[in-house]
């Protein structure tokens, strides 16, 4: 028997705006908010998952009434499963249709977060505006660096560098540098005389760091409660020069990707040790996109202008005190 569109096996009636009002009421839990996320009247985000709910015939979402938050229900959960990965198919063949209209003169679209900015991102540009000029590049830099990933899996962009770890599909990568992470401290602080920082040494150390939703502050706090120890949060700063500056001053230590750290800057001489080996405190940075895309040549020249870049990266040699008489790079 042939197959027609009047397939039963299908939910039918289902459309994309329906799962894009399932995923807001997941992200925000209140129909409110999710028709502000999504631009609509409250009753229309109301009606669309009414009417999704008869489409395929399970309660989706759980009304509690008054001010208390709305869930989604066992089968909104198994539903919202599937239109994440619905939503970021279609999300990205619109980026490759809009790549395969624009050709060769173009807009590429490329996340990046700080450290990436600063020191992977201008050879990069340089190199690969010299190859294909007609190609704009559109920068977005976000933090924290996790939600580039989110913009790619949705085609809000071609590419991303990203610092965090691809576990899972629909992302595919192309690894640039390991970046180990190091101790930096006032250059005349008793632990600058060390050859390297065990971290249960900074156990009650007075500490700046990033925000709590940072990916790397995230790695460096489960590293100091894996060795248990307990420093004092002081300051927190999401620019890597502010935080090298307060160490500098003495207001405490900062843990931070070697690539974060700044030579040759006035008023930031900090000491810069590395951290015992048996920590293995590493990030991996890479460049990442949507493994469903076909990535334009465009694309594709950027992301080996990027290796290319990476692998000329002089990072600086630790010890070091981050001065031009003592500090000295690996090229």
């Amino acid at each position: 028997m042939n197959e027609t569109i009047t397939n039963h096996d299908l939910p039918l009636g289902v459309e994309v705006r329906h799962l894009a009002a399932l995923e807001a009421i997941a992200r925000t839990h209140s129909f409110s908010q999710a028709a502000a996320l999504l631009g609509y009247a409250q009753s229309a985000v109301s009606q669309q998952i009414a009417t999704l709910e008869r489409a395929v015939g399970h309660k989706l979402v759980e009304r509690p009434g008054g001010p208390r938050p709305v869930s989604l229900t066992s089968a909104g959960e198994v539903l919202l499963r599937h239109a994440v990965h619905i939503t970021a198919r279609l999300g990205a063949a619109k980026a490759d249709l809009d790549a395969l209209t624009a050709g060769e003169a173009g807009i590429l679209r490329v996340g990046t977060f700080q450290s990436a900015s600063a020191r992977l991102l201008p050879s990069t540009i340089t190199r690969f505006r010299e190859d294909w000029p007609r190609v704009t590049v559109e920068l977005r830099n976000e933090r924290p660096a996790a939600k580039l990933d989110e913009l790619v899996r949705a085609g809000r962009l071609d590419l991303a560098f990203s610092d965090t770890p691809v576990q899972a599909s629909p992302l595919t990568s192309r690894e640039l540098i390991h970046d180990p992470y190091v101790v930096m401290l006032p250059p005349n602080s008793p632990l600058a005389e060390l050859d390297e920082i065990d971290l249960d040494a900074l156990d009650g150390a007075r500490l700046i760091s990033a925000s709590t939703e940072d990916t790397c502050e995230m790695r460096v706090f489960e590293a100091l409660e894996r060795a248990g120890a307990q420093p004092q949060t002081v300051f927190r700063s999401d620019d890597n020069l502010t935080t090298q500056r307060l160490v500098a001053s003495g207001l405490g230590i900062a843990i931070v990707p070697l690539l974060a750290v700044e030579l040759f800057v006035p008023d930031a001489a900090v000491a810069v040790l590395p951290l015992a080996a048996r920590h293995h405190l590493t990030r991996r940075i890479a460049i990442v996109w949507h493994e469903d895309r076909d990535l334009s040549r465009a694309a594709q020249a950027f992301v080996e202008t990027a290796v290319t870049a990476a692998e000329r990266i002089g990072l600086p040699a630790i010890p070091v005190l981050t001065s031009r008489q003592r500090a000295t790079l690996v090229v």
